[in-house]
């Protein structure tokens, strides 16, 4: 399974509260943008798909 980021859900105007729960740090986002999962470093512990107050970051 793979974590994706809905960026129609994601307000995109605030930190990613997300990015605080990886234990891995591979929730990465620059500015207010959209936070990116990077594949490469994800375990799939689904910690920010549970933290996630949008809803935003899912399994796919």
């Amino acid at each position: 399974m793979a974590i994706v980021v809905n960026e129609n859900r994601c307000p995109q105007n605030h930190p990613c509260p997300a990015v605080r729960v990886c234990p891995v740090g591979a929730i990465e986002q620059r500015g207010f943008g959209a936070p990116k999962i990077n594949k490469d470093k994800c375990i799939d512990c689904k910690k920010c798909v549970n933290y996630c107050p949008m809803g935003a970051i899912r399994t796919a």
